[in-house]
């Protein structure tokens, strides 16, 4: 299986613990090399965030392990990039498009 260097999650979790202390943990995972969090939507229960790592070799089971010993729930896995070296996504006329509609 190739190496994943890019992994972008979609995550449901509770207020605590903070999204500081999962990027801690996510972060002190061997492969990974930096984390990201967005907050998208929080109620008063719970938030939705999107969690992007980068690293060398970062092990998905280990990330999924975190995310649910913090009381989260992955929804999808929205990116992954794998290969020797990470590249960005090619725009195409289809996104030229989407945006136009908006």
């Amino acid at each position: 299986m190739s190496q994943i260097r890019r992994l972008v999650l979609d995550v449901l979790k509770p207020h605590q613990p903070t999204m500081l202390t999962l990027a801690d943990k996510l972060g002190d995972l061997e492969g990974v090399h930096g984390v990201d969090i967005t907050l998208f939507e929080i109620d008063n229960k719970v938030e939705n965030i999107k969690i992007t790592l980068e690293g060398d070799d970062i092990d998905f089971q280990d990330v999924a392990e975190v995310v649910q010993d913090s009381g989260g729930s992955i929804h999808s896995i929205d990116k992954v990039s794998t290969g020797r070296e990470l590249i960005d996504e090619a725009e195409t006329p289809q996104d030229a498009g989407a945006r136009w509609m908006r």
